[in-house]
């Protein structure tokens, strides 16, 4: 990329607020050719089939094991004809594009300075691109990655609720998906009591920290969102902790849970790192 996607203002917000504190930018990215509906499409169909995930997008803000059901066409279709189709469809993993690897590290390496200031190394970038039907809902979930999500056409609303709380995301979750299960979190209408909206437009990004549970409400339009992420040793030492202490619980021990940045979890992240290499553990 030949421009500055975020300005100064923008890299001095996130240095400020980085790593724990969900904030607001701006940014420069809208129109770009790599990320408009056609391009998408196109970039859908040469993704692996386990890089793209789709169904239908009219579902409820806790799925509490509901599956998502199917939308019953191909995934161009689906991107090409959003504005109709009814649903939402996750990009994963861009990055396994060239170009698109290409604008995710070009985007990255403008915050790098503020990234590493304050976790270390930035590390295992990957890029996301959500496109959603109008009013669809992406449910109650959480993800393991440092993320800002950069919104580039429609308007969404976010809403946030503060990471590290069990009351949000019960510390059994956690170490569920840190040893092999799914991130999505059951809801409780009591829950919204305690959340924050972040409504998007285009030209303007959300940072969310590690683990931060959040629900997506689409508005009358369709969207289009790209999520740029990273991880640090200090967020995979966080879920190594997690995972051991899901051994700890299933010995029927009460672990305490790991701290949030920059508390040290070492410890029981070498633990699990140490099971993990035996032979037959798991």
């Amino acid at each position: 990329m030949s421009c500055t996607v975020f300005e100064a203002e923008a890299r001095a917000a996130f240095a400020a607020a980085y790593p724990e504190v969900p904030h607001r930018l701006r940014h420069e990215l809208r129109g770009h050719p790599l990320l408009t509906l056609d391009a998408l499409a196109d970039l859908a169909e040469a993704l692996p089939e386990q890089s793209r995930e789709y169904n239908r997008a009219d579902l409820p803000v806790g799925l509490n094991g509901i599956v998502p059901p199917g939308n019953g066409l191909g995934i161009g279709e689906t991107i090409r004809r959003i504005n109709e189709t009814g649903s939402w469809a996750a990009l994963k993993n861009i990055e396994q594009v060239p170009v698109y690897r290409e604008l995710l590290l070009a985007l990255l390496e403008e915050l790098r300075p503020a990234i590493e200031a304050r976790t270390g190394a930035m590390l295992r970038p990957q890029g996301f691109v959500f496109i959603t039907s109008p009013n669809g809902v992406t449910p109650y979930h959480f993800d393991p990655e440092h993320n800002i999500l950069l919104h580039l056409a429609g308007v969404k609303a976010m809403t946030l609720f503060p990471q590290g709380n069990p009351n949000y995301a019960p510390d059994e979750t956690h170490e569920a998906y840190h040893t092999g299960g799914g991130r999505e979190l059951y809801w409780r209408d009591e829950l919204d009591r305690g959340g924050t909206e972040w409504k998007l437009r285009p030209g303007e990004a959300l940072y969310v920290p590690v683990m931060a549970p959040h629900y997506v409400r689409n508005g009358p339009a369709s969207a289009i969102s790209l999520s740029i992420t990273w991880r640090s040793e200090w967020s995979f030492a966080e879920a190594d902790a997690r995972a051991f202490n899901a051994v700890l619980r299933r010995m029927g021990l009460s672990p305490r849970a790991p701290g949030r940045w920059p508390a040290d979890n070492r410890a029981k992240a070498a633990g699990w790192r140490m099971l993990r290499r035996l032979p037959g553990f798991g």
